[in-house]
């Protein structure tokens, strides 16, 4: 797959550097974003020949057109990973507006900035891949996070529908769905939090970004070209779909 190239949301860290580092190893020339200048220079400097690093902020429609004319001047894209989100946690009753808005802005909205101008050219190839992760927490919801729960529920459905419509253009459409990852993220909730996460695991352990970016590269190439609108749990069995 050396002539195919990528971009990866979201990949100074965790995840999305596991998938950036992951694709490039499969010899797809990978742009990695970041939110800062700082970031996407680490991400450069991480993947070396086989890809480059770009500042884009996905809930800045102006980030997103600036990214898209750098990166096409250079490269036709035909696989798309939108892995960038946030959270602001709060039960319900104490949930800002702000907050509701800003994480169904950056994590369900951005979606279609993005994919819309880099279907294009897709579509002129017919073949591309769009891979979007969302959560085990948008199938089963989770206590305080009612923002982030509807924003990856709501990336489940787009998935579902954006494949019906692709799907005779030669365009996959997939959504990965991680459990209880060992990332930055989940680091900061504690030992006793992560005893009580880990018992309801079958495979009793959290999941590695390492073994997320697995499956993105396998839906990111030819083998899974008869695999499109699917949801694909990587949650150690936290979670049937």
């Amino acid at each position: 797959m050396g002539d195919r190239v990528a971009l990866v949301t979201g990949a100074s860290r965790g995840i999305g550097a596991a998938i950036a580092a992951r694709l490039a190893a499969s010899e797809i020339y990978v742009f990695g974003t970041a939110t800062s200048s700082e970031g996407a220079a680490r991400i450069s400097e991480k993947l070396g020949s086989h890809g480059s690093g770009i500042e884009l902020r996905i809930e800045d429609p102006d980030s997103v057109s600036i990214a898209f004319d750098q990166v096409t001047s250079e490269r036709s894209v035909s696989i798309l990973v939108n892995n960038a989100g946030i959270t602001n946690d709060n039960l319900f009753l104490r949930m800002s507006d702000s907050d509701w808005a800003d994480v169904i802005n950056t994590n369900l909205v951005s979606l279609h900035r993005l994919c819309k101008p880099f279907l294009r050219g897709m579509m002129r190839e017919r073949w591309g891949r769009i891979i979007n992760v969302g959560s085990v927490v948008g199938r089963m919801g989770n206590p305080g996070q009612a923002n982030y729960a509807a924003a990856k529920a709501g990336i489940e459905g787009f998935t579902r529908s954006l494949a019906q419509e692709l799907g005779s253009r030669g365009i996959t459409v997939n959504c990965v769905a991680p459990g209880f990852i060992d990332t930055d993220m989940t680091a900061e909730l504690g030992e006793k939090a992560t005893e009580q996460l880990v018992s309801r695991i079958p495979l009793g352990r959290v999941g590695t970004p390492n073994e997320v970016a697995e499956t993105v590269a396998f839906l990111a190439g030819e083998g899974s070209s008869y695999i499109t609108g699917q949801t694909i749990a990587v949650n150690g069995g936290m979670m049937s779909y």
